[in-house]
């Protein structure tokens, strides 16, 4: 614990921490903790403060020291396959000191079997023609280096191409006139090519460089997330590409300008699957004012070129999806129309707790306008008088539930009287359903905007998603669920979690780490809070696991089940419910009901643990204390 938490000193903090104890017992005690932590968490978030003091630290450790870099130059000869890696820079008017850092930067490289290929855009600028005049002298000396001069002004994708040509490697990579590389970039990339030589793209990390050479705001990716790419252009740089693909696809397009390189990265998509992300910060971006890297919207033309890029993406994919700005900067949502608006049994097992059931019920029916469902409402051993009440009502006359919608969906009431386990009572009722989608929903809930169902649905019916997932609110708008990130928190002496809902507490209006709550994107688990699944891929999948997983983590285990077939898990955040969380079951704080939830994290490693510690679609730069996305601690490079 550090010596200062919430402003309070750690003798103050246990001193007052016991005499809450003491008064007000574990459990108010604990509420008490989590609520400091989420305002502390939430602190921390707004301000940016922690992730950058943090990154700090870790950025040190990548400075590579003189004996670092003589051992890292030894393995990088002593690599097996040694493909030459062309560094395309297209220059135009770029300022002296930050085109000839960049330049530096490729000369720099410890692996040596690289050659940089600028192609200047008929630039005006005397300090820039002098800059390329001294490299042109260079260039006398060391091959690898190659300069042209346009005549004509071609503009950024056309003098890219013309870099291609010029290009003899069997890669090629893309550096902007202002931009540096970290000096083992094309060594790490000749390392993953060693591991699997037919790979045909390889992204990395990337951070920024501030006016006076500190680095800055890293961004640490996911491996490869075709969802997240729709949504916004996470690749960026370091982009390594073969060059034969690059060739057969026509380089970079005229038109796109501002977005060319996103243009370019759907399409490869297209192409191959053969992609590979390195979790390194590998590549710098000049943070300058003008630049993309500084204000988003410096080129508000790339907004409209991005649109432009993801609907020619559509066209040549054959689907009819209509692209629009997202709900945060840099980002995009592709809608797709739902073919065929198939049938959706929302099961909603309940016991008790009325007002819930009733809140829950009926924002359904008064807030979705998706047109075929029908509710599977299953009651696990209500004795309330007042709960019986209300399900004889709705039984009897739907209106009373205060349905607006115009074709009233079928309701039907299941008694389940067997002991709560949550898989069994799931996979039971779907047994007394035919729907072909299937959407787990917790009594808890309430749903906040109509289309929700079908924000869901346009996802489900694409054959390569398995289940997808809905952004859950706390009654305070602070984010409930986003996603699941696997290995977040601590079990007994094991070094790193179960699983835990991504950004967790973010308050209202954050965007969270690179705009992650409110994008479309893969993740490796969502909540059953609020999952809609295929029926067909569920009973082949054989449901929830009742018998490891009765009530936590069967969620997470079946969208693990589902990543092993190969099948998608999509999280959107334009499904919005508030989550009330549990408090129908109570929490799980003492007694038998922790032995239990033990039993199924046990149960959990056994079945999941190297998956669990490596979590495609997180980062191994980020820390897994928590949901927060916080940079994690140093590592070396190797």
């Amino acid at each position: 614990m550090s010596k200062k938490f919430y402003g309070l000193g750690r003798r103050e903090l246990w001193s007052k921490g016991w005499y809450f104890l003491k008064s007000y017992g574990v459990k108010k005690t604990w509420e008490k903790f989590r609520s400091v932590t989420r305002e502390k968490l939430w602190e921390s978030e707004r301000l940016g403060a922690d992730n950058e003091s943090r990154y700090r630290k870790w950025w040190k450790s990548q400075i590579l020291s003189s004996q670092k870099e003589l051992a890292l130059r030894k393995k990088a000869e002593r690599f097996d396959y040694r493909p030459k890696i062309s560094v395309l820079v297209p220059v135009y008017n770029t300022p002296a000191r930050w085109l000839e850092k960049c330049l530096r930067s490729v000369e720099k490289q410890l692996y040596s079997n690289w050659e940089l290929c600028v192609s200047d855009d008929a630039s005006s600028n005397e300090e820039t023609l002098r800059v390329l005049k001294r490299w042109e002298e260079k260039s006398k000396e060391d091959e690898r280096i190659k300069i042209f001069r346009q005549k004509k002004n071609l503009h950024i994708s056309l003098t890219t191409n013309r870099c291609l040509k010029m290009a003899a490697g069997e890669f090629v990579t893309l550096l902007d006139h202002d931009d540096e590389l970290h000096p083992a970039a094309l060594y790490l990339v000749a390392g993953e090519l060693n591991k699997n030589g037919s790979l045909d793209f390889i992204y990395s990390d990337e951070d920024k460089l501030d006016e006076n050479g500190n680095h800055c705001d890293p961004y640490f990716k996911p491996d490869w997330n075709p969802d997240l790419l729709l949504s916004a252009n996470y690749i960026c740089h370091l982009a390594v590409i073969r060059k034969k693909i690059m060739e057969k696809l026509g380089g970079m397009r005229g038109g796109f300008e501002g977005s060319q390189d996103y243009d370019l990265f759907l399409r490869l998509a297209e192409r191959t699957g053969r992609i590979a992300h390195i979790p390194h910060v590998l590549y710098h971006w000049r943070k300058i004012k003008g630049s993309t890297s500084f204000a988003y919207q410096a080129k508000g033309y790339a907004d409209k070129a991005s649109i432009l890029a993801l609907q020619d993406a559509g066209k040549r994919r054959g689907e009819n999806w209509k692209t629009e700005k997202g709900l945060a900067a840099c980002s995009f949502r592709v809608r797709r129309p739902i073919k065929n608006k198939q049938k959706v049994s929302i099961i909603i097992p309940f016991r008790d707790k009325a007002e819930m059931l009733q809140r829950c019920v009926s924002s359904v029916l008064e807030k979705t306008d998706y047109p075929n469902y029908e509710l599977v409402l299953v009651d696990n051993g209500s004795e309330e008088a007042e709960t019986k009440r209300y399900i004889s009502d709705l039984s009897s006359n739907l209106q009373k539930v205060g349905s607006s919608v115009d074709s009233k969906p079928t309701i039907k009431i299941l008694k389940y009287p067997r002991p709560f386990n949550f898989s069994a009572i799931n996979n039971w009722a779907v047994k007394k359903t035919d729907s072909p989608w299937i959407l787990f929903l917790n009594n808890d809930i309430s749903v906040i905007n109509r289309n929700w169902l079908s924000a869901m649905a346009e996802h489900v019916q694409r054959p390569e998603v398995g289940a997808v997932g809905a952004k859950l609110l706390y009654p305070d708008d602070s984010v409930q669920h986003a996603g699941v990130v696997l290995g977040v928190g601590r079990f007994k002496d094991k070094p790193f979690g179960v699983a835990g809902h991504a950004f967790k507490y973010f308050p209202k209006g954050s965007h969270g780490y690179f705009e992650q709550i409110d994008v479309v994107r893969d993740c490796s688990a969502v909540t059953a809070a609020c999952m809609l699944v295929k029926r067909e891929i569920f009973e082949k999948s054989g449901g929830f696991n009742e018998k490891d997983f009765s009530v936590t983590w069967n969620d997470v285990d079946y969208c693990l089940r589902l990543r092993e077939k190969g099948y998608l898990v999509v999280y959107t955040p334009y499904a919005r419910l508030y989550h009330y969380e549990s408090i129908s079951r109570g929490s799980d704080d003492r007694g038998e009901k922790v032995k239990r939830f033990h039993r199924e994290c046990e149960a959990m490693y056994r079945k999941w643990g190297k998956k669990l510690a490596n979590d495609p679609y997180y980062n191994p730069n980020l820390s897994l204390e928590n949901e927060g996305f916080r940079i994690g601690h140093p590592h070396d490079l190797q």
